[in-house]
């Protein structure tokens, strides 16, 4: 059973942005979340 925060259709999202020229401390800001959860 999964209780994580952010949905599946968000997590992928955020990778793409993540993928792209959005630097990882600027999605943790903008998500608020810790940048251990983005490299997990």
């Amino acid at each position: 059973m999964k209780n994580g925060r952010f949905s599946d259709a968000q997590i992928m999202a955020i990778l793409k942005q993540a993928e792209g020229d959005v630097p990882v401390s600027e999605l943790c800001r903008e998500h608020g979340m810790s940048s251990a959860s983005v490299h997990k």
